[in-house]
């Protein structure tokens, strides 16, 4: 071999590894900066375990006393009330807050609203918000039954308060199709809470725990927002069943569970709630979604023509499933290789959940709407609740 091809041949050597070095060095830049994006996503506030504080006085007095108990039981967050429709409560306190904190625990607040006055309400979320709240909690139940109009006022004037992206929570019933008329569409739709927390209180319902899991997920998933169910503490319920609730959340992929409330979990009930739970795992839960079709109506009929609507379907958003709304599901499915049956059912909820839904502003009228879809308060606004799950618990 000639010099030259000798200089070649240890040039072609000398690039192999340096090209190895070279894309290992980026691999690690990579992973490097993949790192510190992950670092820099906000933590996820209802995660882990929280317990819910209606009176500060009743719940140990102070911060410091909430923290440092919060933190002795395992607790990764409180939830303490911070409003009652359009009034604050001073207890929850930018003191109160970073004392919790101190702790090592995170503080959400809550609010219980009535759509009375949602741009009063909306003030008043947003305080707590200001006094450092980790996430704020609705707390909407019969109250605003068939309020489309307010509810979307308040999530509007709330998010103009609080940021697009600050973490906001729904609590409410849990049976979905017992309550028509209620604006889960709203407050879990586009620009609402970006999580659901159902109060499934199994016990006072008077459900098993399997069954008031399996009715609550499968009417809450068309709604895609992660779940972490409320248990209760109040009433007494059998320490058996509160570890089995534990088990199903688990079950269920859920990420947090909370309790209602503080002040009625007794030691039996914390133990219960808080320590290690062992057992055998409950069996995997289904993935079942709830059937509609034409002649059905409630706020499960409105999501749906909203994100066929969003999808670029004609079909109005009225909450009636009627022939227009037939025949859009029946393109849907046409488009997406399915079945044309015209009913939404499990093989049809998930081609539709990937279509982006139509946001609907149930408060804005005439000219003021400037161009954006506008529609009057859907015929489920009308609909009485089929049942009332959830006797209200005390303190509320």
């Amino acid at each position: 071999m000639s010099g030259a091809g000798k200089r070649t041949a240890v040039a072609r050597l000398g690039a192999a590894p340096l090209a190895a070095l070279l894309l290992a060095l980026v691999s690690v830049l990579t992973q490097a900066a993949d790192a510190e994006r992950q670092d820099d996503s906000p933590p996820d506030p209802l995660a882990g375990d929280a317990s819910w504080i209606w009176n500060v006085s009743s719940s140990g007095g102070s911060g410091e006393t909430i923290g440092r108990r919060a933190a002795k039981r395992g607790l990764d967050a409180v939830f303490v009330k911070s409003g009652d429709g359009g009034n604050y409560w001073s207890q929850f306190s930018p003191g109160l807050v970073d004392a919790i904190h101190a702790a090592g625990v995170d503080v959400c607040a809550w609010q219980f609203v009535y759509g009375n006055d949602p741009a009063k309400e909306a003030r008043v979320g947003a305080r707590a918000v200001d006094a450092g709240a980790d996430c704020l909690i609705i707390d909407a139940e019969s109250d605003y039954e068939g309020k489309y109009a307010s509810a979307d006022a308040y999530i509007r004037k709330l998010r103009k308060r609080i940021g697009a992206d600050f973490p906001l929570v729904l609590a409410s019933f849990p049976y979905v199709d017992y309550h028509p008329g209620f604006p889960y569409s709203v407050f879990l739709g586009p620009g609402g809470a970006q999580y659901n927390a159902p109060q499934l209180y199994w016990f006072d319902i008077g459900d098993k725990v399997a069954t008031a899991f399996a009715h609550t997920y499968t009417f809450n998933r068309p709604y895609d927002r992660p779940l972490y169910p409320v248990g209760q503490t109040y009433d007494n319920p059998p320490r058996r069943q509160l570890k089995d609730f534990r088990r199903y959340a688990r079950a269920n992929d859920a990420n947090g569970v909370s309790w209602w409330s503080w002040q009625e979990t007794s030691g039996r009930e914390w133990r219960a709630i808080t320590k290690r739970v062992g057992g055998r795992a409950p069996a995997s839960p289904d993935d079942s979604y709830p059937e509609l079709a034409r002649g059905d109506r409630g706020d499960l009929v409105v999501w749906a023509q909203q994100l066929l609507a969003g999808g670029g379907y004609d079909v109005p958003i009225s909450g009636r499933f009627n022939g227009r709304t037939e025949r859009a599901v029946v393109a849907l499915q046409a488009d997406a290789g399915l079945p044309a049956s015209g009913v939404i059912g499990e093989g049809t909820w998930p081609d539709l959940l990937e279509l982006k839904p139509e946001r609907v502003y149930w408060s804005r009228r005439g000219k003021g709407a400037r161009g954006r879809l506008v529609a009057d308060a859907p015929a489920t606004a009308k609909l009485p609740p089929s049942a009332d799950e959830i006797p209200s618990p005390p303190g509320r």
